[in-house]
């Protein structure tokens, strides 16, 4: 095979900068998270909520997903970290990989939850908005397996082959299937699927999230199937697939039986906003906008008055010239 007919891997999956060390891992989540909130924000406030709103309830969303993406892994992996020979420890260490979907968006959506509560939104009109960012931050997130050499396929021969280098935790350096690359594509066609059907159907009470479950679930059952990395077998089926299936089931359910029960979409997404409000600075500029045109009516009614003042006088100042010629 020439050296062109392949995806090299990095080196190194870190950088020291003195004693910091800058993984790309983490590095590939953090710019995932942005992209979700920045398109999310702009989604919330085209469907009429505020500017800052989608950053605010992230805070709570992000810490529960990492937690739950963290859990489903060490739960479905337990004998990577409890085994005979493991080190427990290593079950804390997420810049080392391992994050699974199904326990990010499950935890991520009761964090999602406290958050909308708190300020009296609708989880699933949330849930609508980030649906696309989160498809894209899932995109940028797989090319922290790439940095690590993990989770890829089957060997292969193609000229996209990934080339693994690395030979610790049991790798076979060798040529194998980009998986990574395959779902990172995957969730691109995905966020865009959506934000297309969005804008076609006006999809609304969660169901333009459900679209987004049901399409990932689709590609991550083929894409699952490839892989070789160890994993639990149900009746011949690795246990993400049956996973992806259930949950691809649930999804296409949920949007049959809410497109029946709450047809459309919501008219008010966050309660207390008006026309107008939702961009950003929108408060502080629609309030000086109604100062200035209430100081412009005083100013305009004080001149009328005053005008009308000076007209009465000068009606008074004649009618007494009047009388005294009268008078005399």
């Amino acid at each position: 095979m020439e050296e062109i007919a392949y995806i090299p891997s990095p080196s190194r999956g870190v950088i020291h900068l003195g004693p910091i060390p800058l993984r790309g891992y983490a590095f590939c989540i953090i710019i995932g998270v942005f992209v979700a909130v920045w398109l999310g924000n702009k989604r919330w406030i085209a469907r009429g909520g505020r500017a800052g709103t989608v950053a605010d309830i992230a805070v709570w969303a992000v810490p529960f997903g990492l937690v739950g993406g963290r859990l489903y892994h060490v739960i479905t992996d337990y004998e990577l970290y409890f085994s005979a020979g493991r080190d427990w420890v290593d079950a804390f260490k997420v810049w080392q990989g391992g994050l699974g979907i199904w326990g990010a968006i499950a935890l991520g959506a009761v964090g999602a939850w406290i958050g909308c509560r708190r300020r009296g939104i609708p989880l699933p009109a949330y849930a609508d908005a980030i649906a696309p960012g989160i498809a894209f931050a899932q995109a940028i997130g797989r090319w922290g397996n790439w940095f690590n050499q993990e989770l890829y396929g089957r060997e292969t021969h193609l000229p996209w082959a990934l080339h693994i280098t690395s030979s610790e935790g049991g790798r076979i350096p060798g040529y194998y299937h980009p998986t990574f690359l395959y779902e990172s594509l995957w969730c691109v066609g995905v966020g865009f699927l959506v934000i297309w059907a969005d804008r076609r159907f006006k999809l609304g009470h969660g169901r333009a999230f459900a679209l987004y479950v049901a399409a990932y679930c689709v590609g991550r059952g083929w894409i699952e199937y490839m892989r070789v990395d160890d994993a639990h077998h149900i009746l011949g089926l690795r246990l993400n697939d049956w996973t992806a299936l259930i949950v691809f089931l649930l999804a296409v359910l949920y949007m049959v039986l809410s497109a029946k029960k709450r047809p459309g979409r919501e008219a008010v997404v966050e309660p207390g906003v008006i026309d107008g409000e939702a961009e950003a600075g929108g408060d502080a500029e629609a309030a000086e906008v109604k100062d200035a045109d209430t100081s412009a009516d005083v100013a305009e009614a004080d001149a009328g008055a005053g005008a009308g003042a000076e007209d009465d006088a000068a009606d008074e100042v004649k009618d007494e010239a009047g009388s005294g010629t009268k008078k005399s």
